[in-house]
């Protein structure tokens, strides 16, 4: 079975190329969409399926569709050139062409998730690849394999595994519209990572096109440049296109808690009791903590809320066990617990409605509305003392803090088996849970943004004292580009580099500097948080 279509490529005929460029006489725009046409194969379709210009009614649409973030969505923003929507890779291998023949850069956005909007902004001219159209999965129940292509979301991936089998699931996240693409390329985790560690852990063979205009798998990749986009983030690399996969078992029931606690109920002494036990519990159950300000019970009064939400892969019965056994302090009783199967429970971890039908998996629309957001991260290795813990609810009792969140996420189980260098995440064995710091906001404008922004800046600061250190861990996923950027002009050395390479990858930047040396040595992808090519090694 192949992961890309086989079928006659799209056409890209001279003469309604030309119907895109009426309102303009920009030579950069008609020589680059001149140079598509000559190279991407015979047609017929029309171009208007695939191109989408700022001189098309539905550019805009287009772009906007799949930014998540409205941060990097203003009228300053800068905006691409030109948007490809491929429908064959025959599309993208013109696009990479003809934007090295034109001084362009590419961005390549499969759900447009990325924190810090690289996927879809540049500061020099720029193309975006938009992956929107190429989101087939194909499952293979017997080998218990399924090849993906990396325009595909999250819910997509799970909603058609559990059409053909409720024994299968896979370990990504819990995002339903979050692309494949760059979420497997950064590692990708979700709430069974303590019993199969990342998806992209249990990622067996991809497809990717590399700088030459290639189409590689993993056999004519090699193992360098294999092992490179499972967690080294592939827009660095080329453009991947699809991603075939390792299903995991799921038993046939599930169960599901919330249990939410706030000061007056103790939860400091349980999130510092949480600490733990939380990466040392059965593997088989994942409960996270979700840490925010909410009203007390009294008036005008602000407390702290924390949220224990859980999945465990077996029956009510055994988890009630367990949790009598490894956690009391939280109280869990019948009442709190709900089994169902695991597909379900990828809805209700995602925070949908009780009820809501599994179709609701293949909708790539936000469950609310995109609000302003700055994300940051952290690794914990030592559990924060009661009085680092009161230090945080401080701080989010400021009026920025109105919308913000800190989501600790439990590591252990299968994450503590896997080698650091497998492949490029290397955050394993003595990381008891990750953080991802967050605020949101709604006020529009530069001074609303400085403010939240500089909130969580301040909240980070404050947590260095707690979390991992030299390096300062960081998941790429998390995109932060207040750890280190590279030039803007486009030669990075690997000393700037290394600022937030050895963030997110430790020793793992090292090697993905050599591959990338080998397969990319013009730097040609690249962005502000590219791994860079160096002319010599």
């Amino acid at each position: 079975m192949k992961p890309i279509s086989s079928s006659v490529l799209i056409p890209f005929v001279i003469a309604p190329l030309f119907s895109f460029l009426w309102a303009t006489s920009a030579h950069t725009h008609e020589d680059f969409l001149q140079c598509l046409a000559l190279h991407a194969g015979n047609s017929t379709s029309s171009i208007s399926q695939v191109i989408y210009t700022p001189f098309n009614s539905s550019y805009s649409s287009v772009l906007k569709f799949s930014i998540r973030n409205p941060r990097f969505s203003t009228p300053a923003t800068p905006k691409p050139l030109v948007i490809i929507t491929p429908l064959h890779v025959s599309q993208i291998q013109a696009t990479i062409k003809c934007s090295q023949k034109h001084g362009m850069q590419i961005r390549v956005r499969s759900g447009g998730h990325d924190f810090e909007g690289l996927s879809y902004v540049s500061y020099v001219p720029f193309v975006i690849i938009d992956l929107i159209n190429l989101r087939s999965i194909n499952v293979d129940v017997e080998n218990g394999t399924a090849w993906v292509e990396a325009g595909a979301t999250i819910g997509e991936v799970y909603y058609r595994i559990a059409e053909k089998s409720r024994n299968f699931g896979f370990p990504a996240g819990v995002c339903p519209t979050v692309g494949v693409g760059g979420h497997f390329s950064g590692g990708g985790y979700g709430t069974m990572l303590r019993k199969y560690g990342l998806a992209a852990d249990n990622i067996v063979d991809a497809q990717m096109i590399d700088v030459k205009g290639r189409i590689l798998d993993r056999e004519s990749m090699g193992e360098d440049l294999f092992w490179a986009i499972r967690g080294g983030g592939g827009a660095s690399f080329g453009v991947i296109v699809a991603w075939k996969i390792k299903l995991v078992h799921v038993p046939s029931t599930v169960t599901v808690f919330t249990v939410n606690r706030n000061l007056e109920q103790n939860a400091t002494k349980l999130v510092h009791r949480w600490q733990y036990v939380a990466d040392k519990l059965d593997e088989d159950l994942f409960i996270r903590v979700i840490l925010s300000a909410a009203n007390s019970s009294q008036e005008g009064g602000r407390t702290i809320q924390a949220s224990f939400k859980s999945l465990y892969l077996g029956g009510m019965d055994n988890l009630l066990s367990l949790m009598q056994e490894s956690f009391p302090e939280l109280g869990l009783v019948r009442e709190d617990c709900t089994e169902m199967s695991w597909i379900e429970s990828t809805l209700y971890l995602a925070g949908f409605p009780s009820g809501e039908s599994l179709d609701v998996l293949l909708s790539r629309t936000l469950l609310t509305r995109p609000t302003f957001f700055k994300v940051k991260s952290d690794y914990v290795m030592e559990p924060i003392p009661e009085v680092g813990l009161e230090g945080i609810w401080e701080r989010f009792y400021h009026k920025e803090a109105e919308e913000a969140e800190l989501l600790l996420i439990p590591y252990g189980g299968r994450m503590s088996e896997i080698s650091e260098s497998a492949i490029p995440f290397p955050h394993r064995v003595g990381n008891i849970y990750k953080i991802q710091h967050s605020v949101f906001w709604e006020e529009e404008g530069i001074a609303a943004s400085e403010r939240h922004v500089n909130w969580i800046r301040r909240l980070y600061s404050y947590m260095a004292a707690y979390v991992s250190k030299s390096p300062r861990a960081a998941y790429i996923n998390y995109r932060d580009l207040d750890i280190g950027t590279n030039s803007k002009e486009g030669n990075t050395s690997y000393r700037r580099a290394s600022t937030w390479g050895t963030k997110y990858f430790k020793s793992n930047f090292n090697r993905l500097v050599h591959v990338k040396t080998m397969v990319d040595p013009t730097n040609f992808f690249r962005n502000e948080q590219s791994i860079p090519a160096l002319s010599s090694w």
